[in-house]
């Protein structure tokens, strides 16, 4: 897709502007608004994000591979004929490539596991299939039952304005209980924390275990939190993390590549694609065909996110381009309110399923705006 077919339909009186800049404040290098969670501005308006991006032109990698190989060669020595690691994946361009590194380039013996929300894509379903078959790769996949998710999917979206929660719980849990069950202690993520989340710079201890991050960053809520009449403790059991004893007896640990290697998603999206026919799939409210398509509800979910924080995807992926020097933040701008505001696939059927009118959507999500943005109707 070409510039000029983006900005085609850009009004000339408000060009380059965000579009709640009445209500958020914006970094003054990228698009990225005070509603980001965690978000953080320096003295000059700068957010946490741009600031990693300038530390990761001076990080030495090559001695970061280093580090890299020898903590891999050390967990290898060590699984005997056990697993070398676990890695977490969904089918994304960030776990193929995952795949790829720890088989291809340091030898491990990786099992993959999968957590199943349920709601996987035709282009999904082949992208995850077709990675394992042709890098031969030993998995787990766990699918909790259609009628439980579907009831979480709704009391998600009212509790956190996100719909998402069963899928955030699960890919934070059942890892770990993996992990805990055979006795892996290695797991393996893909791109660092620092590169576009806004939520740490590669000063801060990034490879820090936490086995509450998910909860924290994206369910927010603990499984006995979405117990209620319907909805009971053992159905949550697939949904719970490990307790600090079993993690601790196991000696579980986790690592994502981004924080060893030079993550350049773009470079390896092509590269998976010539490599091992990995597919992508343009989507209303995302320019770029790579992100989250193995969903069917992601842009939903993204447009959750717009109508509740005055961003989505749009926003996210003009902020990496603008970083990286491939646009302008003016240009970031018009892209941002292109892709933002387009109605989401699948909201119909989100619809039907809760029961409500797209009004009521909408005003259950701009019920939850924060600070002065809670203003803007």
């Amino acid at each position: 897709m070409t510039k000029q077919m983006i900005f085609t339909d850009t009004p000339p009186d408000n060009y380059g502007e965000p579009l709640y800049k009445e209500y958020l404040q914006y970094c003054t290098r990228c698009c990225m608004p005070s509603s980001n969670e965690g978000m953080q501005f320096d003295e000059l308006g700068i957010c946490l994000a741009c600031r990693a991006q300038e530390q990761k032109m001076r990080i030495n990698w090559k001695k970061s591979e280093e580090v890299l190989r020898e903590t891999l060669e050390s967990y290898k020595e060590r699984s005997g004929d056990n697993y070398d690691c676990i890695i977490p994946i969904s089918g994304g361009k960030d776990s193929v490539f995952q795949l790829h590194v720890l088989k291809k380039v340091y030898g491990m013996k990786p099992l993959a596991v999968t957590f199943n929300h349920n709601w996987y894509s035709e282009i999904g379903r082949y992208n995850l299939e077709n990675a394992l078959e042709k890098l031969e790769i030993d998995h787990i996949m766990f699918t909790p039952n259609k009628a439980l998710v579907k009831k979480l999917f709704v009391k998600s979206f009212y509790k956190i304005g996100d719909s998402c929660w069963h899928c955030h719980a699960g890919v934070g849990a059942f890892p770990l209980q993996i992990a805990v069950k055979f006795n892996i202690p290695l797991l393996i993520w893909g791109e660092s924390v620092c590169e576009s989340s806004g939520r740490a710079d590669f000063r801060d201890n990034v490879q820090k275990f936490d086995r509450d991050y998910f909860t924290k960053v994206s369910a927010k809520l603990y499984p006995e939190q979405m117990i209620d009449e319907e909805i009971t403790r053992k159905d949550l059991k697939p949904f719970e993390l490990p307790s600090f004893e079993d993690i601790e007896r196991v000696g579980v640990v986790g690592l994502h590549l981004g924080d060893y290697l030079f993550w350049d998603d773009e470079r390896q999206m092509e590269f998976i694609k010539k490599e091992y026919d990995w597919r992508e799939e343009h989507r209303p409210g995302h320019y770029k065909g790579f992100k989250g398509n193995e969903c069917k509800f992601e842009t939903l979910h993204d447009h959750m996110k717009y109508v509740k924080r005055g961003f989505g995807r749009g926003t996210d992926q003009a902020s990496a381009d603008v970083r990286a020097g491939l646009l302008t933040r003016e240009e970031g701008f018009e892209i941002a309110k292109k892709y933002d505001q387009q109605r989401p696939a699948y909201l119909d059927e989100f619809l039907d399923m809760a029961n409500i009118t797209e009004e009521e959507y909408n005003n259950v999500l701009k019920a939850m705006r924060q600070g002065k943005f809670r203003e803007c109707r």
